[in-house]
């Protein structure tokens, strides 16, 4: 009984209970069939909802109202640029990701400069930035029509014994984001700033440095994420990045990571993305109208939260 009292204290837990018992209930319903290829497609599909959750979850560790709104602009533009540059030749592969990235470095560090420099609130700031960054995305990417790198898009939708070659490597990524957090400096130190961020200056943490690292890492990993969008969808395209707005921000908190900052689950991202994509596939089998799924997915969500015990109280 203590085993089980300490898992399910841990926040987590909630993500992974929760597809499960939503895929046994499709599963169910369907006589028991297609649930390995419902399993199959959520890891597809949710590999990209890890990835710009990774990021999110970063930011949102650093402190109440701490939030990155330029995630679908910055997956757009840097989709749009790298299949541009690329050109569909697979020679160019490098050098787009290269382009991608470096895409997600001038967004992050001009969310900082408005945040920084300007005194803008962060959600303020990134939501102004993701305009500034879509309409660059319009004006460089509008009649865009550039199929991937064949190595690209063979990449995005390899499988190996049904498993998604590109999830294996996000679930690599997701370790060493869990290893950066938790073993080294500047992962502890934005545990402490998200805690007391006057506590964590007065300790000799350089507030505002770990502060722009956080928002260049999203937005890289935002840009990450359009690149491989990309190819897995046969090409860039201006709304691709739209639904990962609010699903980055579910995920990190369905997965266990405190919205007032200090505390960050990574193992909870992925089973909060599995979660959600499971969810829309249960509703969708029962036959859901569009107007009842939305209702029903966030009550769902909420319950989870609650389940999960919401975020403690910090001294």
């Amino acid at each position: 009984m203590g085993a089980i009292s300490k898992l399910a204290a841990r926040p987590w837990i909630w993500s992974y209970l929760g597809l499960l018992v939503v895929w046994l209930a499709t599963v169910t319903f369907t006589g028991g069939k297609g649930g390995a290829e419902i399993l199959s497609a959520a890891l597809s599909f949710g590999t990209f909802t890890v990835i710009v959750g990774l990021g999110q979850m970063f930011v949102i560790t650093t402190g109440p109202g701490n939030v990155d709104l330029s995630i679908p602009a910055t997956i757009a533009l840097s989709g749009s640029l790298a299949m541009k540059v690329m050109g569909g030749a697979d020679a160019m592969l490098l050098v787009g990701l290269v382009v991608s990235l470096l895409c997600g470095v001038a967004v992050g560090g001009f969310n900082y400069a408005l945040i920084r420099l300007l005194r803008i609130p962060p959600i303020i700031a990134t939501l102004s930035s993701s305009f500034l960054v879509l309409s660059t995305a319009i004006a460089y990417g509008r009649g865009l029509k550039i199929k991937p790198p064949p190595m690209l898009a063979d990449f995005t939708t390899a499988r190996v014994f049904d498993i998604p070659v590109l999830a294996l490597v996000v679930a690599g990524l997701a370790v060493a984001m869990s290893v950066l957090l938790n073993r080294t400096i500047y992962g502890r130190s934005v545990l402490a700033i998200g805690q007391n961020m006057r506590a964590a200056w007065l300790a000799g943490i350089p507030v505002e440095r770990i502060r722009f690292l956080t928002y260049l890492l999203s937005a890289v990993l935002a840009s990450l994420c359009g690149f491989v969008l990309a190819g897995f969808s046969g090409g860039a395209s201006l709304n691709m990045g739209e639904e990962y707005l609010l699903a980055s921000i579910a995920v990190v908190v369905i997965g266990g990571t405190s919205v007032a900052g200090g505390r960050a689950n990574v193992p909870g991202i992925w089973g909060a993305a599995l979660f959600m994509f499971l969810l829309v596939t249960m509703l969708n089998t029962f036959g859901a109208s569009a107007g009842v799924r939305l209702i029903m997915t966030g009550l769902i969500i909420v319950a989870v939260i609650t389940i999960a015990g919401g975020d403690k109280p910090q001294r």
